[in-house]
């Protein structure tokens, strides 16, 4: 009797359990909620974290970048016509940049807002010490003495800086020859370079004067070519005013040209417009005569995160090995008087 009233209540039970978990789970399926387990992805400037650190690996140990400024102008003062105040832009700020990009030696180059002042420089000069460092200052040819080069030669300098380019300058052919000359004769004694930061199409007239120098000459970000002065649409480096002139310079043997400052030419998303260029650059003189430098602090444009620019470089390399420990490291070695000191 007590079974026989039992199996009904028990059924009735049943069906109600079933029925509430039916409801539940299209309640669910209605309004999915992520397991706890599981956060919703985020996106951050460093997205590409991981890929970053893969490329980065591929850096040579021993690497130079061959362009950055340290700026302090709490303890050292800009020049009177400085185009620009900057923010302080100190030597470890400098340090923990190149650590975290896998480089270990650096090129300090004096910035336009400091003139013939290189005071600031030769402090982050005095500090690395000339086995992990080297130095790119300015002066008047009419305003250096013989030991004041000795002194800068000692604490790693070995260049100096002809800068038209950020203040706006032009020299007419003769006028730029003689100039040219009358430092290759003060720093030919040193070996020094003779770094250029000058409008693409002067290459066109310097193409007569740089083999009677006898120096080294570095032409600064690409040889800083104006892109609008192309054909519209071309994709041909040589359509670009003064390229061919630097190519041309590039293969005499004694030019070398940084990779270096792409959002100085471009704004093309990955800067994709100098892609013919650069790739060029790389096939006429990627083993021998091409730099690869990230012009830290990036002056005007600080919130950059430069480290896309590495990988693009090593793409233009085809990921060749030999050709990425030249760009990154042996061509620099070359250029900056390194190996003879090893």
């Amino acid at each position: 009797m007590l079974l026989s009233w039992l199996k009904p209540l028990a059924a009735s039970i049943l069906r109600l359990l079933l029925s509430n978990l039916s409801w539940s789970r299209a309640f669910t399926s209605a309004n999915p909620t992520p397991p706890r387990y599981l956060p919703a992805p985020t996106q951050s400037k460093d997205h590409n974290h991981d890929n970053n650190e893969i490329f980065l690996s591929l850096i040579p140990h021993g690497a130079w970048d061959s362009h950055m400024h340290i700026i302090d102008p709490v303890n050292y003062s800009l020049a009177a016509d400085a185009q620009y105040t900057p923010n302080p832009h100190l030597l470890p700020s400098a340090l923990s940049f190149k650590n975290s990009v896998n480089t270990q030696n650096i090129v300090i180059v004096q910035p336009s807002i400091y003139g013939n002042d290189n005071s600031c420089l030769l402090s982050a000069l005095t500090t690395l010490g000339p086995s992990r460092s080297r130095g790119v200052v300015t002066f008047e040819t009419n305003n250096i003495t013989t030991s004041t080069l000795r002194k800068y030669h000692a604490l790693g300098v070995r260049g100096v800086r002809i800068n038209l380019q950020s203040v706006g300058a032009s020299a007419d052919p003769v006028e730029l020859a003689s100039t040219l000359h009358q430092y290759a004769d003060i720093i030919r004694p040193l070996g020094w370079v003779l770094q250029l930061y000058v409008p693409l199409e002067t290459a066109i007239v310097l193409e007569d004067i740089v083999p009677d120098l006898n120096v080294r000459v570095c032409f600064d970000h690409f040889g800083s070519p104006d892109l609008t002065l192309a054909p519209k649409g071309s994709r041909d480096p040589y359509a670009i005013p003064g390229f061919r002139s630097l190519v041309n310079l590039l293969e005499q043997g004694s030019t070398f040209v940084k990779m270096s400052a792409p959002y100085r030419l471009s704004n093309a998303t990955g800067w994709s417009d100098l892609e013919p260029i650069g790739r060029e650059l790389l096939r006429v003189a990627g083993m021998k005569r091409v730099v690869f430098a990230s012009d830290w602090p990036h002056t005007r444009f600080e919130d950059l995160d430069i480290r896309p620019f590495y990988k693009i470089v090593m793409e233009w390399c085809n990921w060749d090995k030999r050709m990425i420990d030249r760009v990154f490291k042996g061509n620099a070695e070359d250029l900056w008087d390194v190996d003879c000191e090893k």
